[in-house]
């Protein structure tokens, strides 16, 4: 068994090195001559019931009251408000009844919090213990509180005017920060569970916490999309006001300040040519980049970094099953460094900022299936560290099926933070509707995305049996890309409108430190269906069927020798049928690729059987 993460805060600052703690993870399992045999291994290895003592701890019996709602005006997307329902003003606050019940029953050896039907507020985090199953009732609401104060109360990590915080990882970057909704840390045999969809876990993510009409999603900031549809704007944000993508006064003038161990090339290289490395958003990965360790990466009150809704980091013998969550602050699920996971039966629906589904970051045996995700962000995005911050290793062995997605930046993403490696991902048996395809569509349904900065590896990515019935988005949206890059960014689907999209050189000019080529190969896609709609006179089922971009080298910026960048390589894509490109002149792109193979792929009609080969 994996030794667990010592969360006391004397023995957390002495232990935490440059970037964290580790848990030693078994060596990676050599891919078996028929994948999808090594998949139901994974399917057959997780899905082995936990197993909990009969005993039930009704969050009742430890004071927990009922709370009445009344209605409000509050953003539910990126452009869209209306009228929800949230606690009324002086409800009563089970945050305390939720914690002694999971306590109490920590205590006696484990069992099962429940939360009964009704509406219940909590204003501060539910931290799940070992052997413990928090079971939500068939009607149960909790609201956790929209206002991000309550979430820098109760960490175990004192860090004075910042806030009571937590350990967390933003954007793949350890940190101090405000703590999720539910967290966990360092637990074996831990499980949150849901009688039903009607069994809700509501983030309030677009309900104002001040006069100015602020929520969670305002942190955001500025969107950078080109031609982004129905994602333009971030709710309720101006010019000036204080995001994630803001200057922030309180992080550091210079590197020099808190990395002195740095030389003057190095800081350079981390700060760039202005002064966005001080936003929060830049700040934390260039902390990462000058080695600063953990306990000076210190965020929360007076920083603007969203937390994920829930967040479960060192875990094994993990269960997430049955419920509904909602309107989340962030990423819906962030499991960091766990292992055997299985996350069933879960609605994920959040239309905010960075609302993705599942976020899986350098874990080990996952099983995801029978859940539907509408998401203002990536479905499923598979993660493994980015910068500096790999200690934990790859994401691998990982089983996707059976699942349906509906809104969301890609509907199976990998990356994009990825610089630990992410390597047998199995995903079949599923169908990206695409239920919003007339104002907010998927943009892309098979998705990769790295650069020179967040490097890594993916290899050996299996798909099969795909039904995308109303295709993705019909037309591009594009990244920048630096003005004497070779690919002209607004002429490729990078960001949207390809049914399979590869993208090594995303976003690259949101990265200073550009020194780690990717390496991707072994990727093997069947049987993917795709549909046509119209939509604006247009009768398509994308924009363009494949869009492999291989990694860019003229983006490299570090010291010479440069390392090799290599192109794309080992890539199939068998007995596909991807409608009609609305962009049926180019129904492919294709750069710094080598030896992909298309056999029996018709496209608009046209059955091709090929070999791609793409020079930088």
């Amino acid at each position: 068994m994996t030794p667990p993460i010592d969360t006391q805060r004397r023995s957390l600052m002495k232990a935490l090195p440059a970037a964290g703690l580790t848990l030693a993870l078994p060596a990676t399992a050599a891919v078996a001559p028929d994948p999808w045999l090594q998949a139901q291994a994974i399917i057959d290895r997780v899905s082995k019931p936990l197993k909990f003592r009969q005993q039930d701890f009704v969050v009742t019996k430890f004071g927990a009251k009922p709370c009445k709602l009344t209605n409000i005006k509050a953003w539910v997307s990126f452009e869209g408000q209306d009228t929800l329902a949230t606690p009324a003003a002086k409800s009563p606050d089970c945050y305390g009844a939720i914690k002694a019940a999971i306590k109490a029953c920590h205590d006696a050896g484990g069992g099962r919090v429940v939360i009964p039907a009704g509406n219940w507020y909590c204003a501060g985090p539910i931290v799940l213990l070992s052997n413990v199953n928090v079971h939500l009732s068939a009607g149960a609401h909790i609201y956790f509180s929209h206002d991000p104060a309550d979430y820098a109360r109760y960490g175990d990590i004192d860090c004075g005017k910042n806030g009571k915080l937590v350990v967390s990882r933003w954007q793949s970057n350890d940190c101090l920060n405000y703590s999720s909704m539910i967290y966990a840390y360092g637990q074996d045999n831990i499980a949150l569970t849901g009688e039903d969809w009607t069994s809700v876990l509501d983030g309030q993510g677009g309900v104002p916490f001040n006069d100015a009409g602020d929520c969670w999603w305002t942190w955001k900031g500025k969107q950078k999309t080109i031609n982004s549809i129905g994602q333009g704007n971030t709710p309720n944000f101006v010019a000036g006001k204080m995001s994630e993508n803001t200057e922030n006064p309180n992080n550091a003038r210079s590197l020099a300040d808190i990395a002195p161990g740095i030389t003057d090339a190095e800081r350079a290289l981390i700060e760039g040519k202005d002064q966005s490395w001080r936003t929060d958003s830049k700040y934390l990965p260039s902390l990462s980049e000058a080695g600063v360790r953990l306990a000076r990466r210190v965020f929360g009150v007076g920083h603007y970094l969203r937390p994920p809704m829930i967040q479960i980091i060192g875990c094994t013998n993990v269960l997430l099953q049955g419920y509904h969550v909602m309107r989340t602050p962030f990423w819906m699920h962030h499991p960091v460094h766990c292992r055997n996971l299985v996350i069933r039966k879960v609605h994920c629906e959040s239309h905010g900022p960075n609302s993705d589904g599942f976020d899986p970051e350098a874990c080990d045996h996952v099983l995801v299936e029978d859940c539907t995700f509408d998401t203002g962000d990536d479905c499923i995005a598979i993660k493994a560290g980015k910068n500096q911050d790999t200690q934990y290793g790859p994401s691998q062995n990982i089983v996707i099926q059976n699942c349906i997605m509906h809104s969301g930046h890609g509907a199976v993403t990998l990356g994009s933070e990825m610089a630990g490696g992410i390597q047998n991902v199995f995903a079949q048996k599923l169908v990206f509707q695409n239920a919003n395809w007339q104002t907010n569509p998927l943009n892309i349904a098979i998705r990769l995305k790295t650069n020179l900065n967040r490097g890594g590896y993916l290899r050996n990515f299996y798909v099969r049996d795909v039904s995308i019935p109303n295709g993705v988005q019909l037309t591009a949206s594009h990244y920048a890309t630096f003005p004497d890059s070779p690919i002209n960014g607004k002429q490729v689907a990078t960001a949207a409108g390809a049914v399979v999209a590869f993208d090594c050189d995303y976003i690259p000019t949101a990265d200073h430190v550009r020194t780690r080529p990717p390496v991707v190969n072994n990727i093997h896609i069947s049987n993917v269906r795709v549909g046509n709609v119209t939509k604006d006179g247009k009768t398509g089922s994308c924009f363009q069927a494949i869009m492999l971009l291989g990694p860019v080298a003229s983006d490299y910026n570090g010291p010479q020798p440069a390392p090799p960048v290599v192109p794309i390589t080992d890539v199939t894509i068998t007995d596909c049928d991807f409608g009609a490109p609305t962009n049926a002149a180019e129904p492919w792109f294709v750069y710094n690729v080598k030896g992909v193979t298309l056999k029996n792929v018709t496209i608009a009609g046209k059955v091709y059987n090929t070999v791609l080969n793409a020079p930088a």
